[in-house]
Formats: structure tokens, C-alpha cells, sequence
């Protein structure tokens, strides 16, 4: 079986892989599940409509959208791989996967992890990365013990029988080193989205010989992010003049770095999803780009949302309007709408992208948990 190529597409590919490097290095060390910056937020797992602001605008105040932990549900029961798998991997390196018993499955979002559960491979998983934190795999070792580099000697001494990662963990000589040892390693696409989702399930099925399943895992998928969106759809406000203007800002205070995501970063679908507006696709914003005070005032946006490690990078709500001032001059920053969400969770584009969009839908339309 050969994994399809990723959407990006060849030529794409070269300016979308110095796009993604350039997030990873942005990323930096995303140190386990952060608890909400805000200290509010209803802790919920699905989205009521009859809970919605009459208005969202009109709302004061932070958030934060916090994705409910219910256990994983596995599309098949001990399934049966078929090997050797035969894969081409996004980088067109062309692998043979003979043994499935030890996997290790690695991204800076714990993504591939929580597909290799859903395949029904949970018990062959031997060792985790930082950001794969859930109750199923918490008790497996970790081969990043410090943030998100890997560790060589970590990874050799699980013996793993093969790696499933992406180019979103480095340094990359490790992974080389782990060819070189003959460990057979797959990567799979670091380009996330509500879009490419499906595609990402499918490339780690394949890897682990599990193609059935990975098409029903991605079609399970797909549905319960349609039933999501069919679920929040009635808290949206039906003009566009009445829709949230969104913004989605990368903050790391202690680096002084300070991007905003448009068109192509993954945040604009996710904005998409739960009926807002995404100002930065709206003028143009492709990837992401350095925030500009003028360009974020021109955006006007009524909500902006970050991860919750960034907030507390600049010492939360307070710190961001000080810090970076055109906030401030923001309909979002006057009434201090900010919505943060788990580092680990708002980009992981997986198999719980439904609860995501089911969390970030009750801290925007319901912030208030009212029943």
C-alpha cells in the first residue's frame, strides 16, 4: 500500500514544509496539557445551543475552552494488521513495515498517538511524547524528556519496531540515527486541518497495516465533526454583520514572539467551523506572519483566540493588552474577549477534532456554562 501524497502537493510542498518547520520552531516546548490560562470555562464535551449568548458580541470577559476527557473508542477490537506494510511516506521515502508489536507514534500535538489508539493498536504503543497525555497512553514512558526534543538513547531503549511521526519533533538526525539502526520510520504530514484530517488517519493506517480501519476511523471522523458543526450551527447569528470577527494569535511573551495565523495555518478552518469570520483570511493573511498593530486594528476582530501557554507567557489578559497594545484597541481587547485553549489541543486536527470544536463552541457562544 502506498499513503497517498499529501494535499499539499510537490511544488506546494517545498513553501508548506518552510511553513510548518517555521510553526515547529514557533511551537517551542509544549510541556503536557496546560490547565485554562483564564480560570473559566465550563469544562464541557458537547455544545447545547439553548445556552447561547442572544448576542455573542455583546459578551465581556475571557474564556477558556476546555475539551471534555472521555475515553478513547477504538474502530476495531484487537484488529488484524496486514504485513508487511508497504508504504511511501510524505517525504516519498519508501518503507516496510514488517512488526507492529512496539509502536511509537510522535508529533508535537500527540495527534498520531491517539489515531494508533483509535486503530485498536493501544496496546502496542510502547512509549509516548510529551503532548500525548491522555489516560489511556500516560503510563508509557516519554522519548521527549525535555519538552519536544527526542531522545535517541529514550528511543532505543524501548526497541521500538517502528516510528509513525511527523517533522514537527526534532532534531531530525535522531529519526536519521533510528533508520540507520534499522528501525523502520513513517512519516506522515505535519500540515494540519479540519480538511486534512482524514488524510492523517489514512497515512498512520497505512503505516501500521490497518487500511480498513483507517478509512472507517476517518469516516467516523468526518462524521461526528459534520454532526458538530450541524449542533453549534443554531448558536451562530444568521447575518454576517452579527457574526464574530475571529483572530488567532500565537503568543510566546518570554521570546517576544507574537504571529498571527490566516489562510492555510489550519486556525481558519477551525474558525470556519464554529461560524466565525476569520479577519486574517479576510484581507489576505496567508500562513502566518508577524503581528503589525495596524494591520490587527484594520482586522477589527471581536474575539481572538490563543493557546493557553501563550497566555500565560504574557501573564494572561492583562499582560496581552499591555504587551501588544493594538489588542487593546480591538473590539476583543476593550471587552477582553480572549478564548484560550490547550497548546495540545486546539491544532491537533484528530480523531476528538468533534469534541474540540464542541469546547470552543461553549466557551464562544456559551461562555457562561448557563443551563
Amino acid at each position: 500500500m502506498t499513503l497517498l501524497r499529501s494535499s499539499v502537493g510537490t511544488k506546494r510542498g517545498r513553501s508548506a514544509g518552510v511553513f510548518w518547520a517555521l510553526w515547529v520552531v514557533l511551537l517551542g516546548l509544549v510541556a503536557g496539557c496546560a490547565q485554562g490560562a483564564n480560570g473559566a470555562g465550563p469544562g464541557v464535551g458537547s455544545f447545547d445551543p439553548a445556552d447561547a449568548l442572544e448576542n455573542p458580541k455583546d459578551y465581556e470577559g475571557p474564556s477558556t475552552a476546555m475539551v471534555a476527557e472521555a475515553a478513547i473508542e477504538p474502530i476495531a477490537e484487537k484488529p488484524e494488521p496486514a504485513l508487511p506494510a508497504q508504504v511511501t511516506d510524505v517525504q516519498g521515502t519508501a518503507v516496510t513495515v514488517t512488526d507492529v508489536s512496539r509502536i511509537l507514534a510522535l508529533d508535537i500535538y500527540g495527534t498520531t498517538s491517539r489515531i494508533v489508539f483509535s486503530l485498536g493498536l493501544g496496546e502496542n504503543v510502547v512509549g509516548r511524547d510529551t503532548s500525548s497525555a491522555f489516560a489511556e497512553i500516560k503510563d508509557r514512558p516519554r522519548v521527549t524528556p525535555s519538552g519536544n526534543t527526542l531522545s535517541a538513547e529514550a528511543i532505543l531503549e524501548l526497541a521500538p519496531s517502528v516510528i509513525i511521526t511527523d517533522t514537527s519533533l526534532g532534531p531530525w538526525d535522531v529519526l536519521l540515527q533510528m533508520r540507520e539502526a534499522g528501525i523502520p520510520v513513517v512519516v506522515v504530514d505535519s500540515h494540519r486541518s479540519l480538511e486534512t484530517t482524514g488524510e492523517l488517519i489514512n497515512q498512520v493506517a497505512a503505516a501500521v497495516g490497518l487500511v480498513d480501519e483507517g478509512q472507517r476511523l476517518a469516516d467516523r471522523t468526518s462524521q461526528l465533526v459534520v454532526e458538530a458543526k450541524a449542533a453549534i450551527a443554531p448558536a451562530i447569528p444568521a447575518a454576517d454583520e452579527a457574526k464574530l470577527r475571529i483572530a488567532f494569535l500565537y503568543l510566546r511573551g518570554s521570546a517576544g514572539v507574537y504571529y498571527l495565523f490566516g489562510h492555510g495555518s489550519g486556525t481558519d478552518s477551525l474558525i470556519t467551523a464554529v461560524g466565525g469570520i476569520d479577519v486574517a483570511t479576510e484581507v489576505g493573511w496567508e500562513g502566518m506572519q508577524p503581528v503589525t498593530d495596524e494591520g490587527l486594528v484594520a482586522m477589527n476582530p471581536d474575539l481572538i483566540l490563543v493557546m493557553t501557554r501563550g497566555l500565560e507567557s504574557v501573564g494572561g489578559v492583562d499582560g496581552l493588552l499591555e504587551k501588544l497594545p493594538a489588542v487593546a484597541a480591538t473590539p476583543a481587547g476593550i471587552k477582553r474577549r480572549i478564548v484560550d485553549m490547550d497548546d495540545t489541543q486546539i491544532l491537533a486536527f484528530g480523531p476528538n477534532s468533534p469534541e474540540v470544536l464542541y469546547a470552543l463552541a461553549a466557551a464562544i457562544y456559551a461562555p457562561d456554562g448557563r443551563r
